[in-house]
């Protein structure tokens, strides 16, 4: 299906922007962009799509997300906006802990139920693409069941979605090394032998796994040709950021206690640095130095960490938003960001990014100022969402 978009004001790429452009698409695919007085005469002739003088901008990627668990950690929100921690919360068995008794107990219909309508409401705010983590089911019987949902959603929602294994946290009543012998031996073969995950992420951290813990789940993943990502910095320095760098992870996401040192071993890697603004705001933590990550080399994404606990947040340009005013980006970087930067934390080179060759996902933003969505806090004028070149919402 050869189709070609025009009456648009002004595009971003993300990287540059086209006045006045026009797009055209090839079987879902972008076939040429750029200045439509510039449009090759071959596609002069493709059915026309007019978007009515409005603007563009690349379908948003959420490259980090918790999205199926059943229950809400509501209470625990009210107990920490009265003063109690994070930490100490998670070590009286509340925390993840209460999210993985209910997501345990939940039937696979009713988390994909749920999570479908979740990643609905990601669709309709503009996310076209979304990873998805397993990690609040624990043992391996509930870690596989948060999987094959995905996979579901996979099947059966219009919008792209990575699904990765997450080694979360020490299930109540293990033997950490008879949880790590289970984890790397059993489940993730067993993981990959299904084609259930792109990737393996392992949150190193403070109440999780150690350092040395997280370093054997990852060469694992590894092993079995899994891609690999980390929560890196987020409650304690552990050097897992620089552990992310050496063993050539996609990315390490979190880093509110991440150092210059750090950075500087992201950027040699190229491993992505993923924020997660939500986390750190609704937390109170230190807000990563996202300034200063960017300007010593780091490839800088934006995520919005949707979980039930630390970031109950549906909404990615919010974080964009956060991370311009807090973490000191400008506008245009924060796009890139949330977008071909995103796009590369899950090791996708063809998505987030209108160019040759990538998929044709793109927002159609209703205004011809493509990036005012970043300026009016609290109000997201979106047309349309298109992946593929089809439109996905409104339905």
């Amino acid at each position: 299906m050869n189709q070609l978009f025009l009456g648009i004001t002004e595009l971003y790429t993300p990287f540059k922007k086209i006045e006045k452009p026009a797009i055209a698409v090839r079987n879902g695919r972008v076939a040429w962009v750029g200045a439509a007085e510039n449009l090759p005469a071959e596609y002069s002739s493709w059915d026309k799509v007019d978007l009515g003088n409005h603007s563009v901008v690349p379908g948003l990627v959420d490259a980090h997300t918790h999205l199926i668990y059943a229950g809400n950690r509501y209470d625990e929100y009210l107990r920490r906006a009265r003063g109690e921690s994070y930490e100490a919360i998670l070590e009286s068995g509340g925390g993840i802990y209460s999210t993985v008794r209910a997501t345990q107990a939940a039937s696979e219909d009713e988390l994909f139920d749920i999570a479908k309508v979740r990643a609905l409401k990601f669709m309709a705010a503009g996310v076209s693409a979304i990873e998805i983590k397993s990690g609040y089911g624990l043992e391996s019987l509930h870690e596989l069941k948060m999987l094959r949902v995905i996979r579901r959603m996979q099947q059966e929602l219009p919008l792209r979605i990575h699904p990765t294994l997450l080694a979360h946290v020490i299930p109540t009543g293990w033997n950490h090394k008879k949880y790590l012998e289970m984890f790397t031996d059993e489940l993730i073969p067993e993981v990959k032998h299904r084609g259930l995950a792109e990737a393996v992420d392992v949150f190193c951290d403070q109440g999780a796994f150690t350092l040395a813990e997280a370093r054997k789940i990852l060469q694992a993943a590894l092993a079995q040709g899994l891609k690999i990502k980390v929560h890196a910095e987020q409650i304690a320095r552990t050097g897992a950021a620089k552990l992310a760098a050496e063993l050539g992870a996609l990315s390490a996401d979190h880093l509110e206690q991440s150092t210059p040192e750090d950075w500087q071993a992201l950027a040699a890697s190229g491993t992505v640095g993923t924020i997660l603004p939500g986390a750190a705001v609704i937390l109170r933590k230190p807000f990563p130095n996202t300034r200063a990550m960017w300007d010593m080399g780091v490839k800088i994404a934006i995520a919005s960490d949707h979980n039930p606990g630390s970031s109950p947040l549906y909404d990615l340009w919010l974080a964009m938003r956060l991370a311009i005013s807090l973490g000191r980006l400008s506008v245009e970087e924060a796009l890139i960001a949330a977008t071909a930067n995103a796009a590369d934390a899950l090791g996708q080179s063809d998505i987030g990014r209108l160019e040759p060759g990538a998929h044709a996902d793109f927002l159609v933003v209703d205004t011809p100022q493509a990036l005012l969505p970043l300026y009016q806090w609290g109000n997201t004028p979106l047309c349309s969402v298109y992946v593929g070149g089809q439109a996905v919402w409104p339905q």
